[in-house]
């Protein structure tokens, strides 16, 4: 007998086959593709579920990781897999990136602005949106320095005020009242501002904040605006500003079911808003009824933290 006879080599632990690793890549596709699709099923436990609703769209960055990982396991089945979750993401983000119903001449511009507290030039932040030539502007955090600013009341001789809340207009208004949702103050107004072409009740808001663990202000907030908007009688009516709450999030559905939203009708992309260095979600919003949505983007103004909505209406 030979040495390899009487001493067999030992061939080690044995490895998972190619097809096994190809079918965990698999399986991972189809958990990635139901997260995606039902992110808004996930019990919210502790504002959980606001948060992966907040991040869904980022959650198509597995694809290209799973997709590698099918290419390096040479495994058909992974890679058929892999599809899945890329045609789901693809049908509810995706889309935003294809041609909308927007265009025609404008006749109404609006913007919104949070301008941060404790901006160091508010002005300056103001001033940079006021180029996109809007004809009301809401603005969200708002001091001294900003209400008294002679360069605004010059392009905006009408203004109202309500806290830390403002809409500036070219328009006259008629009337502006505080609205209450919730927080013990009111961080909201509603005005009628009178354009050219009639009457347009216009809200400025500013929705509780949300944290990690923590959505219940927030939340309360929401519906109490919603309870607000469900008795306005206004035919045409924008509502804009800070919502604290992602397009993507389950907890702005009691809104757009009541309203739609300027930037999924004629905007393109996620318009994602803050924070504005490098946004990754959009708590800033232009919700409308009784208009049609001509246009709408994101502006990137100097010192605030969040970048500007704008929307065009005809």
């Amino acid at each position: 007998m030979t040495a390899s006879e009487t001493n067999p080599v030992d061939p080690g632990p044995a490895q998972p086959s190619r097809g096994r690793r190809g079918l965990v890549v698999a399986v991972a596709a189809v958990v990635l593709a139901a997260v995606i699709a039902g992110h808004r099923l996930i019990p919210n436990v502790a504002g959980l579920g606001s948060m992966i609703d907040s991040g869904a769209p980022f959650l198509g960055l597995g694809i290209p990781v799973l997709a590698l990982a099918a290419l390096l396991r040479r495994s058909r089945l992974a890679l058929l897999a892999v599809l899945l979750p890329t045609l789901v993401w693809a049908g509810l983000f995706g889309t935003a990136w294809l041609p909308t119903g927007g265009g025609g001449t404008v006749a109404l511009r609006v913007a919104s602005q949070n301008l941060r507290v404790g901006n160091p030039d508010p002005a300056a932040t103001v001033s940079a949106l006021a180029t996109t030539e809007p004809d009301l502007i809401g603005l969200q955090e708002v001091g001294d320095d900003i209400r008294g600013s002679a360069a605004l009341r010059d392009r905006y001789p009408y203004q109202a005020t309500e806290s830390t809340i403002a809409l500036w207009s070219r328009f006259p208004m008629r009337e502006h009242v505080g609205v209450d949702t919730g927080l013990g103050w009111n961080r909201a107004l509603r005005a009628v501002v009178e354009t050219p072409q009639g009457d347009v009740v216009v809200y400025v808001v500013h929705l509780g904040s949300a944290r990690a663990g923590d959505t219940a202000t927030r939340d309360r907030t929401v519906g109490m605006l919603a309870a607000t908007l469900r008795r306005e009688s206004a035919e045409r009516l924008i509502v804009l500003g800070d919502f604290n709450t992602a397009s993507t999030d389950r907890a702005i559905t009691p809104l757009t079911d009541l309203l739609a939203d300027a930037q999924a009708d004629a905007g393109r992309g996620l318009g994602f808003t803050w924070p504005a260095a490098m946004p990754v979600t959009r708590p800033d919003h232009v919700l409308y009824r009784g208009l049609t949505a001509a246009s709408a983007g994101v502006v990137r103004t100097p010192a605030s933290d969040h970048r500007a909505v704008t929307a065009g209406f005809r």
